[in-house]
C-alpha cells in the first residue's frame, strides 16, 4: 500500500502533473487529420525535455516511444507510427513525465475531424466515468468506491468496462500500489486515506470487454475490433478533498502564455 505523500512531495508531484498535462493539451490542439501518431510522439517528447522533464514511458520495460498512440479499437499501449490520423477517427493518447523523481500520468481520447455522434457520446461517458471516479478519491472512501462509480455510470449508457488493465498507485514509480479496477463493489477494497496519489483511468469499450494483445507485445486492442475510449488523471487525496494534478485550469493555460511572452 502506498505512503501518504508528505507536503514537499505533494508540491513535486503537483509540479509534474501540471506539465503532463499542459503537454497534453498542447498535444489536443495539434490532433488533425493528415497528421501521423509519430509526429505527435515527438512533439511530446520535445516538450516533456523542454520543460525539464523526462518522458516516463519512454523505456518503461523496453517501450520504444514517449507516449502511447492508439486508434480506434486500440484500447492502450499502442505504438505511434507514421498512420495518418484520418476523418472519424479517435485517438487515444496517455503519456507520463517524470520531473524532480516524481511522475504525473495522464490520459485523453479525442475525436479527428467529424466523428460520429456514437463515438462523441462514448467519448462524454468516458469523461463522466473519471469525473465520478475522482469524486470518490477522499478519505475514508475505499477502492471499491472508485471502481464501482465508473463501473455503474459506464454500464448504465451501455458500455463495456475494460477488466485486464487498471488504474494505480504514483509517486517516484509511475506504478505504485494499489491497483485500482474500473469496476468493483462500494464500501469494499483498502481504505483512502490522505496523502495517497492515484492514477484513474476508465477504459470503456462499445462492445465485449474482452482484450488481445497485438504481436508486437504492447498494443491492446478490443476482441470485437469495436471501438474504445480511455481517459486519465493524476489525483492526490487531501483533507480538502480530491485534487487533479493534472488538471490544465484556464489560469494555469494564462500563465503558461504569460510566460512565454504571448
Amino acid at each position: 500500500m502506498i505512503i501518504g505523500k508528505s507536503r514537499k512531495e505533494l508540491e513535486k508531484m503537483r509540479a509534474a502533473g501540471r506539465l503532463i498535462g499542459l503537454v497534453r493539451e498542447e498535444l489536443r490542439g495539434m490532433v488533425v487529420p493528415g497528421i501521423t501518431t509519430l509526429e505527435l510522439d515527438r512533439a511530446a517528447e520535445k516538450m516533456i525535455r523542454d520543460g525539464g522533464a523526462l518522458p516516463t514511458f519512454k523505456g518503461y520495460h523496453g517501450f520504444p516511444y514517449s507516449i502511447c498512440a492508439s486508434v480506434n479499437e486500440q484500447i492502450v499501449h499502442g505504438f505511434p507510427s507514421n498512420y495518418k490520423l484520418k476523418d472519424g477517427d479517435i485517438f487515444s493518447m496517455d503519456l507520463g513525465a517524470t520531473l524532480a523523481g516524481f511522475v504525473g500520468d495522464t490520459a485523453t481520447t479525442i475525436p479527428v475531424g467529424q466523428v460520429s455522434e456514437d463515438l462523441l457520446q462514448m467519448i462524454r461517458v468516458a469523461d463522466e466515468c473519471l469525473e465520478r471516479a475522482i469524486e470518490q478519491c477522499r478519505a475514508g472512501r475505499h477502492l471499491g468506491d472508485i471502481g464501482w462509480a465508473v463501473q455503474e455510470h459506464a454500464e448504465r449508457h451501455g458500455y463495456s468496462i475494460v477488466r485486464d488493465y487498471v488504474g494505480h498507485g504514483i509517486g517516484r514509480k509511475m506504478h505504485e500500489d494499489p491497483q485500482i479496477p474500473n469496476y468493483g463493489t462500494p464500501g469494499k477494497g483498502a481504505k483512502i486515506k490522505n496523502g495517497y496519489v492515484f492514477a484513474v483511468e476508465p477504459m470503456i469499450n462499445l462492445g465485449t470487454h474482452q482484450t488481445k494483445a497485438l504481436a508486437d507485445g504492447w498494443t491492446v486492442v478490443t476482441l470485437d475490433g469495436k471501438p474504445s475510449v480511455h481517459c486519465e488523471h493524476t489525483i492526490a487525496v487531501t483533507e480538502e478533498g480530491p485534487e487533479v494534478l493534472t488538471r490544465v485550469t484556464q489560469e494555469v493555460r494564462q500563465e503558461q502564455l504569460q510566460a512565454a511572452g504571448v
